[in-house]
Order: structure tokens, then C-alpha cells, then sequence
């Protein structure tokens, strides 16, 4: 920690964001959706957040295994389910639920036996075409999967393609696709994650996966997560290394890509794309510095940042930089780089402390 780059992670605005959620679908369970390392944030750390949800979700056999290794005693679902017989016997031994979404995993669990009290859950492709039955081949699965399993221990489910854009009409024709596929079959249904919770309450059915708005990010490119009471729960900071005076005309860091227009001082901070920071930021990309907002002045480079500090007389080294969260939304600063808040989140390299409060 010795840089003094960290992220800082609140388990309160996680489990104020989980309350969110409850309310936003009163009528739902939660699966909480903690794949990716909890989205950058500490998997192990959020899963002790959300200890009121009906079930984790996770996408392989390697994070099942740490969150039970961790403690974790409840539900637990692999949404990528198992790709070879190794991954299958591995849910088996923790317990965990598996997603059926392939012939290949059909094979499998006609050859392996299954836990007594194993869930399955058989999903539907109604257009996203990633993973999926068709919607003609899934009261057959229905049925084989209930002789295996037992009815009682069956669900549905699907993934929307366009939940975050309710003007599109896909999603809407999915959730019929679904319901015509599935229609007379006796199981719980789970479609909606973090977009379709907000922007479609028809959809929520059984089960909701809420995923990023858990981590006080809104899933919606036209609303910040502060329109849905939701709180970051991450903020990345690190500290100014130095300071320099600069002159008119003076160009900074790799590819002199920034020209300073005019006499003024230029804060080096200590983070880079080896941290997570995307080096597609662009010159002008909002930063705070102890609080008050500063941009980027120059290209991200692996351990650093340049800073436009003007109107920044009375700051010194060592004052505080914050890149995203507590101030500075997360949904503000990522078009900045052309990315997605998920992405820059998951991408907050292992060098990064995570730093509980």
C-alpha cells in the first residue's frame, strides 16, 4: 500500500443498495449477482454484505469455491453451470446449483450422479443467442431434467439482451418468447438483472438478479445511481507524487498529446492502467482533488496520471485524488474512456488494496 492507490469499499452502501433492490421488487426473492470478483470489489467482502439474499450467483466452479471456503452456507448458483465432468463434480461436493444451457451438459449429468438435494436450472434463449436452449427444445430438457432432478427442484430462466434501452421492443419480445415456451410448466421463472428490475416490473417474476446496481451503479446510460437512492460502493483514490510548474506551451507525458495553454501547474498522480485506470481516458476526464474537481491533462500512462491543477493554489503532495465513487459518480467518468462503468470496475488490477470500511 506503500502508493497509497486504493479502493475503498463500503459494505453499508452495499447493503443499503440490497434493501433497494427488496424494494424495487418486493414481490421477488434476490439472487445476488457476485461473479467477477464481486465486480471488482472483493467477493468474499460483498458476500458478507448480502447475507439476506435468497442466493449468490457466481459464474464458475472457482468462485462457488471461494465463497464457501469463505463461509458462505446458503444458496449458491453457478450461472455459467459446469463445462467438463471435473466442474460438475466440484458443484456437487459445495453444494452449489448449476445452470443447464448446452446439450454437452445434458451428457454429463446423464453419466454423473446427483447431489440428493441439487437444483437445476434450465435456461431459455429467447434472442439473445449467447447461452441457451432454443424456446422449441425446452419442454423436452423440462422434462428430462425433472426425471433427474425431481420437479420441485427445477427452474427457469433467461437473460434480456436490451433490458437497459426501454424504448427497444426486444425485451418485450422476449418475455414472450419465454412465456410461451414454458407455458403449463410448473417451475419459479428468474429473468430480470439490474436493468430489468428498474426498467421493466412485468419481468420480475420468482427470482431477480440484481448484479451492478448492488455496487451503487446504475445500469441505465441516462440515469445515475443517485436517481434510485443507490450508494458507490466503491471509490478509487490515490495521492499527488508531485507537482510542476509548467509553461505556456510546455507539452506533457507520452506522445506530448497535452499542451498547456497557458503558465500553470500540472499534479502527477499515482495511478495508471497498471491499477485498473483505463489508458483510454481522454485529456479532460474529471478527477477530484481533495474533494474539488481536476482533469487530465496528458495520456495515462502505467503507474501515473497528469493533472490540470488550476484554480488548485493551496494543494500539496500527498493530497487525496479520487478517480470514481464518493463525489464523482462512476456513470460520469466512464464515457470519458468510451467504456462502461462494469468494465472499469472488473478491471481494478490485484494491485489495487481493497480496503474495507
Amino acid at each position: 500500500m506503500s502508493r497509497n492507490t486504493v479502493a475503498f469499499i463500503s459494505l453499508p452502501a452495499i447493503r443499503h443498495n440490497f434493501k433497494v433492490a427488496q424494494k424495487l421488487a418486493p414481490n421477488s426473492k434476490i439472487a445476488s449477482v457476485v461473479k467477477a470478483d464481486g465486480y471488482g470489489h472483493g467477493i468474499t467482502q460483498v458476500a458478507g454484505a448480502l447475507q439476506e439474499s435468497e442466493l449468490l450467483a457466481v459464474a464458475t466452479a472457482g468462485e462457488a469455491t471461494a465463497l464457501r471456503n469463505a463461509g458462505w452456507r446458503g444458496r449458491l448458483l453457478m450461472l455459467e453451470g459446469f463445462a467438463n465432468p471435473e466442474d460438475f463434480d466440484c458443484s456437487q461436493s459445495l453444494n452449489a446449483e448449476v445452470v443447464i444451457h448446452h446439450p454437452s451438459q445434458l451428457e454429463i449429468l446423464r453419466r454423473r450422479k446427483l447431489a440428493s438435494q441439487a437444483v437445476l436450472w434450465l435456461k431459455l434463449d429467447t434472442g439473445m443467442h449467447r447461452l441457451g436452449f432454443g424456446t422449441s427444445d425446452v419442454k423436452e430438457v423440462y422434462s428430462e431434467l425433472v426425471s433427474i432432478a425431481g420437479q420441485e427442484r427445477v427452474e427457469l430462466m433467461s437473460h434480456f439482451a436490451c433490458a437497459d434501452e426501454p424504448d427497444k421492443p426486444m425485451t418485450q419480445r422476449q418475455v414472450l418468447a419465454f412465456d410461451d415456451a414454458v407455458r403449463g410448466l410448473e417451475a419459479r421463472h428468474s429473468l430480470s438483472n439490474s436493468a430489468a428490475i428498474l426498467n421493466y416490473p412485468s419481468a420480475h417474476r420468482d427470482i431477480v438478479r440484481p448484479g451492478i446496481l448492488l455496487y451503487g451503479i446504475s445500469p441505465l446510460s441516462d440515469r445515475q445511481a443517485s436517481e434510485f437512492d443507490l450508494r458507490p460502493a466503491m471509490t478509487l483514490t490515490c495521492e499527488l507524487v508531485a507537482i510542476n510548474h509548467c509553461r505556456k506551451g510546455d507539452t506533457v507525458g507520452y506522445g506530448a498529446s497535452y499542451t498547456c495553454p497557458e503558465n500553470m501547474p500540472i499534479g502527477v498522480a499515482a495511478i495508471g492502467y497498471g491499477d485498473g485506470y483505463s489508458r483510454h481516458f481522454r485529456n479532460g476526464t474529471p478527477v477530484l482533488v481533495n474533494g474539488k474537481l481536476a482533469w487530465l491533462a496528458g495520456r495515462v500512462s502505467m503507474d501515473l496520471i497528469t493533472l490540470d491543477l488550476r484554480g488548485h493554489d493551496d494543494t500539496v503532495t500527498g493530497d487525496k485524488v479520487t478517480l470514481w465513487g464518493e463525489g464523482l459518480p462512476i456513470e460520469t467518468v466512464a464515457p470519458w474512456a468510451g467504456s462502461l462503468p462494469y468494465e472499469l470496475v472488473c478491471g481494478v488490477t490485484g494491485r489495487v488494496p481493497r480496503v474495507v470500511v
